[in-house]
């Protein structure tokens, strides 16, 4: 097998520029080499060993190089006994030695101190033909050349090595155009086989002219196709092929974040689950999150029937605040019983007495996509009030944020599958009677998952590198950098809190502040009735913020001394309940419909209110099978019937004790039926007449 020189010496013959020269002479760095016509050189070492194409073609101190594995496997049993017949013959002839063994002593004929190559070659097919084995002179300098260049690979028989390509001995032009074709399909509709092959067929008429070149047969055409087509989700699906498509064609660069909150992801993607909206209406919800790269934190994550600027920037005040432990959930999920900093970390911010073990983190850099929600002005003027760098990524680029694509997916997988939903192929016959959360539990249930299961779990992208065999959890990453970086996370502030919130200029009038047709009030704004604010545009109005997913109460800048006044809504103790913008919008959409034309504010928080309970309490009630929505009509039949139920099953006073037999008195079975009669209002009956053909047939002319 080929030769490694343990040292270069005086008398080794080497190959240099193309050409065998002998070592004639060593001087420090310098080797003076002298080729066959007695031309001398003197070449430095670095250079002589770094040129392309150097080889020791013969020397007494060498060793065999590492021995290749892997070489023979997949090889018929006889192709593999003839390449290791050859390589100790050919060992034999380069080193003197069948096994290039150091203790096994040189034979004389082969020694390479006593006789050249061309000896030593003439020595060894003399020896294979009196073995029987008529070799040429040529094939045997052939094998040694591709053995001393490509090792044990080059005496394998050519023609059972399967090429890197796939394609074998086919017409490079069918292959061109079956890659050209292949490399079209990105962005189109996936077909089939036939489809392809047929427009290859045309693109090497349009290219060659029709019938210059013949096309290989449907079986050759498909294993081509195959070779050409392999990772790239040809004939799978688009959308897949589409992701791919994507990739970038060159080494991923990876970015290693040192600290909490150095660069932060954030996107959004439905999530394929079935929830109970507000209305009563089952559909599917859309997933936001942001996750920090350096511990894999999923530092705030919220559901919303569509994501909205609102959304984004909030989900940064999110992350800069404790995460409140809720009623009901265990004493194990408090900060004080994880593996958190949290003792360092209470003299900073006392609300992390009471919060979720879930680090605050404090982003510097906040990756996303050109989604409208994140290059919004009020995205951007959240990060820029928070001192927050934003770097949007490259148009239709997913690369360049795979952590919180990844995130999200594991979320789909880990949490969702649990809920009822799930796409197509995975959902139940009737996933929409099986709906069971509402989008405000499932909410809560996220938040509880992502304390109890996504931060305790073990991450494989947080392997420490002096122990790889055992990744950490994002919590237990965080407990690391905090020590290691020295990171001290600095919560946001209630005031700034506030200011993330959408914002409204309005006035304070006699007795409350109105936001969306809801009325607010405090006993602070008492000195500020009928005042004009003396800022913004025009000096009257008073800015005004609120959350669109709590309209418990909203908080008014105060102009004149400075700092914020919460006032509360007027209705929240009759709707001890936390409400959204957008359940207050549908219930004012519901009593409009009922064809009141100015609802009472009133009725709109109760009927909020009802829709929010039969939201919460879910499908318990409800069919096994979700039946179509009813019109007006079948509405009121149906609470005719509950009256006639009711006035069947429950008595306006108390009745004697039923007869033995069970049944009630005749006489008050009738009465019942007289009143649950008076409760239904007859429909006017109008007759239809009798169709007469005849009759018709005159009136045509």
């Amino acid at each position: 097998m080929p030769t490694r020189p343990r040292l270069l010496s005086l008398g080794d013959r080497v190959r240099y520029e193309g050409r065998e020269h002998s070592v004639v002479a060593l001087h420090g760095t310098a080797v003076r080499l002298v080729d066959d016509a007695q031309a001398a050189s003197v070449v430095l070492l670095g250079h002589l060993l770094a040129s392309e194409g150097f080889a020791v073609l013969g020397t007494a101190l060498s060793r065999p190089l590492l021995p290749e594995e892997g070489v023979l496997e997949g090889l018929p049993e006889e192709e593999a006994e003839r390449v290791r017949w050859w390589q100790r013959h050919l060992t034999e002839l380069m080193t003197g030695r069948p096994d290039a063994d150091p203790g096994t002593p040189v034979r004389a004929e082969y020694d390479p101190d006593v006789h050249s190559v061309r000896q030593r070659e003439l020595a060894k097919v003399t020896e294979l033909r009196e073995a029987g084995e008529d070799v040429a002179l040529s094939t045997l300098q052939r094998l040694r050349a591709r053995f001393e260049r490509e090792g044990v690979a080059g005496l394998v028989d050519r023609r059972l090595v399967k090429p890197a390509t796939g394609t074998g001995r086919a017409d490079p032009r069918v292959v061109a155009a079956i890659e050209k074709v292949v490399s079209s399909r990105t962005d189109e509709a996936t077909v089939s086989a036939q489809v392809l092959r047929r427009q290859v067929e045309r693109l090497l008429a349009d290219e060659l002219g029709s019938g210059r070149l013949a096309m290989p047969s449907r079986a050759a055409f498909y294993r081509l196709l195959q070779a050409v087509s392999t990772g790239r989700h040809l004939l799978g699906s688009a959308r897949t092929r589409r992701s791919l498509g994507k990739q970038p064609k060159r080494m991923f660069g990876q970015l290693a974040a040192a600290r909490p909150g150095e660069v932060m992801e954030i996107d959004s993607t439905p999530l394929d689950v079935l929830v109970v909206h507000d209305d009563g209406t089952v559909d599917r919800c859309e997933l936001t999150g942001l996750v920090d790269l350096a511990t894999r934190t999923l530092a705030a994550v919220v559901l919303r029937p569509s994501t909205k600027a609102v959304d984004a920037a909030l989900l940064l005040a999110r992350a800069m605040t404790p995460e409140p432990v809720r009623p009901g959930w265990s004493d194990a999920l408090r900060m004080s019983r994880s593996v958190l900093p949290y003792a360092s970390l209470l003299p900073l911010d006392e609300r992390l007495a009471q919060a979720a073990a879930k680090p605050v983190i404090v982003p510097e850099t906040v990756v996303s996509d050109r989604g409208k929600a994140y290059i919004s002005d009020n995205f951007r003027n959240a990060c820029c009030h928070l001192g927050i760098s934003f770097q949007p990524a490259h148009p239709d680029t997913p690369t360049d944020k795979p952590h919180i694509e990844r995130t999200l997916g594991s979320v789909s997988t880990m949490f969702a599958q649990y809920v009822a939903g799930r796409n197509a192929e995975m959902r139940g016959k009737d996933p929409a009677a099986q709906a069971a959360w509402s989008i405000h539990e499932l909410q809560e249930l996220l938040q509880e998952w992502a304390v109890a299961v996504w931060q305790t779990r073990p991450h494989d992208g947080l392997q420490d590198p002096l122990m790889p065999d055992r990744p950490l959890s994002p919590n237990e990453k965080y407990a690391a950098l905090v020590a290691a970086a020295g990171y001290v996370p600095v919560a946001l502030a209630q005031e700034e809190y506030i200011q993330l919130m959408p914002r409204e200029r309005r006035v304070i009038g006699p007795g409350r502040v109105r936001i969306n047709n809801r009325t607010y009030d405090a006993r602070a704004l008492g000195p500020y009735r009928r005042q004009p604010s003396g800022a913004g545009p025009d000096g009257r109005l008073w800015e005004v913020h609120y959350d669109p997913y709590d309209i418990s109460r909203v908080w008014v800048r105060n102009h004149r001394e400075g700092g914020w006044i919460t006032a509360i809504w007027r209705h929240l103790r009759t709707s001890l309940v936390p409400m959204g913008e957008l359940i207050f919008d549908r219930a004012h959409q519901v009593l409009a419909e009922r064809e009141q034309r100015k609802p009472d504010e009133e009725a709109v928080a109760r009927a909020a209110a009802e829709l929010l309970d039969r939201a919460t309490d879910g499908p318990g009630d409800r069919p096994a099978r979700r039946q179509k929505r009813k019109n007006r009509a079948d509405e009121r039949r149906d609470r005719k019937a509950v009256a006639r139920t009711r006035a069947t099953s429950t008595a306006a006073r108390p009745r004697p004790e039923p007869p033995g037999d069970g049944g009630p008195p005749p006489d008050e079975t009738a009465h019942d039926s007289e009143e649950a009669e008076k409760t239904e209002e007859l429909a006017k009956v109008v007759p239809l007449g009798i169709f007469d053909a005849r009759k018709e047939a005159k009136r045509w002319w």
